[in-house]
């Protein structure tokens, strides 16, 4: 039985703690290896090797951090098949999907490798007589990252490239559901040239997690997860006196306008509501049918849903588990709930005959039509490859449906109509908006977050916000002498 440790100051090491828990092949059922859950002991020794490392690596010139980015990218993007087996073989989404996620990932990395441009500051010359000012942003000190289990691969380089880029070093606690990845990422960034403890990796669970969040030595916390969990995290920490930025839990809403490509429209929701097992912050769950096209669409969607092949990951199935037997159980609850309360369950994912072994963690895609918006299946976030269907009879009747519901972390509108659609991403209250696409997760140049109570702070993931929340500004103004030295060089200047 394997037995996943930490890895702290640049080599992998077991840990004081003796707590452990189990990690699964979601599609056998069968427990693959034991976690070492770290103690507060264990956390303490990360951030102390950060420290360390931290006072050396923000001195490193941007070049030089630059330099450890475009390596790191290169390693990445060459062994990108076997980071989707690992992500396959713990988290149980279909390799296709796994491959997915690591190239989104990559994306920031080659975001990070911009990382000079992204830190210029700025510079006013003569702002009073022979006065100058100008702008720069340095680095935190040490930060962490806290993962969750569905994108054991993107959401930590959501993160740690940036923060290392600009000059951090990071302790990051992944999901104890399946921590490998993040232990491969760390041996790699090491491997790129990285110095020995700017990135740290321990797992565990709520103990490790508030050692991180009560460290003195830890100057900010970037979360990913539920929104109770997202809350916790953001108050803890903030009370700590730390900079946090937690993105919570979501139930994104998909419009469709009576004027739609149906055909279009079905293949995007069976698309992002059943991809990754519906485990995503940016699953669409709900479906708003603008009438008169309800009946077309569910239709073309069940007829679509007849197609998918439910099994192992590794063989070339559609969709794979879910993460855990608990969170099978717990999302089969929810479609028993559904039916108890009225819904129509057009699809019955419990029905499923998957192409896997008989205990996998296994739930097929499931519909459910004529939903109301105080049935459990539309107000909670399930997490799990459930789509409900909700009708009304007009767009100001959807916009409002969406506005009013906590969560305001994805969205998307199917129209052939621009004017429609340009009004509805100026009045839906929601932070990431797709025109005609289902997932509208931005680029990495841009900025991840959702509004409500998708996100607790206010800054996003990656992009701008990303640099600005891993960074903090100085201005400066001065006065200097008119120089009266000088000196021969012709060669040619260099980085160093």
């Amino acid at each position: 039985m394997t037995t996943i440790g930490h890895f702290i100051d640049g080599k992998r090491v077991g840990g004081d703690s003796e707590r452990r828990g189990d990690v699964f092949d979601p599609a056998t059922g069968r427990r693959t290896g034991q976690v070492a859950l770290a103690s507060a002991a264990d956390v303490a020794g990360a951030v102390e090797a950060a420290e360390r490392a931290a006072r050396a690596w923000r001195d490193a010139s941007l070049a030089k951090r630059t330099a450890v980015m475009f390596a790191f990218r290169e390693l990445v993007n060459a062994r990108r098949d076997r980071l989707a087996e690992v992500i396959t073989a713990e988290h149980g989404k279909v390799l296709a999907d796994a491959a997915g996620e690591v190239q989104r990932g990559l994306e920031v990395i080659e975001y990070a490798c911009g990382i000079p441009s992204a830190l210029r500051g700025g510079f006013s010359e003569n702002v009073s007589t022979e006065v100058d000012s100008y702008s720069l942003r340095q680095p935190l000190g040490v930060v962490a990252v806290i993962s969750p289990f569905n994108f054991p691969v993107m959401v930590p380089l959501w993160f740690v490239p940036v923060a290392v880029a600009c000059g951090n070093a990071v302790v990051l606690k992944p999901s104890e559901k399946d921590p490998s990845a993040a232990l491969l990422l760390a041996e790699w960034f090491t491997e790129a040239g990285l110095p020995d403890g700017v990135l740290n990796v321990v797992n565990g669970d709520k103990e490790a997690v508030d050692a991180l969040l009560d460290h003195p030595g830890v100057k900010a916390v970037s979360f990913v997860g539920s929104t109770p969990v997202a809350r916790y995290v953001h108050q803890r920490g903030s009370l700590a006196g730390k900079r946090v930025q937690a993105l919570g839990g979501a139930k994104n809403h998909m419009v469709v306008l009576p004027d739609a490509d149906l055909d279009l429209a079905a293949d995007a929701a069976v698309n992002a509501g059943f991809g990754s097992a519906g485990e995503r912050c940016m699953a669409i769950s709900a479906l708003v049918a603008v009438e008169p096209v309800a009946d077309a669409l569910v239709a073309r969607i069940a007829e679509r849903m007849g197609r998918l092949r439910t099994g192992d990951g590794r063989r070339g199935c559609d969709m794979g588990p879910l993460v855990t037997a608990a969170h099978a159980e717990r999302v089969r609850s929810y479609v028993e709930s559904g039916i108890a309360a009225g819904a129509v369950p057009v699809v019955d994912g419990r029905e499923v005959t998957p192409d896997g072994d008989a205990d996998g963690f296994w739930l097929g895609p499931t519909l459910f039509d004529h939903v109301t918006p105080e049935m459990s299946i539309y107000t909670d976030e399930i997490f799990g490859p459930v789509l409900s269907v909700v009708r009304v009879g007009s767009y100001d009747e959807a916009v409002e449906l969406v506005n009013a519901n906590p969560y305001g972390n994805g969205t998307a509108i199917f129209t052939n109509d621009g004017g429609a659609a340009r009004r509805y991403q100026h009045e839906v209250e929601v932070g990431m908006i797709g025109v005609n696409v289902p997932i509208p997760v931005p680029m990495a140049y841009y900025s991840f977050g959702g509004w409500k109570a998708s996100l607790f702070g206010d800054l996003h993931a990656h992009g701008a916000d990303g640099v600005a929340f891993f960074t903090r500004g100085k201005v400066v103004t001065n006065r200097w002498l008119d120089p009266r030295h000088g000196g021969v060089n012709l060669g040619f200047p260099t980085q160093t």
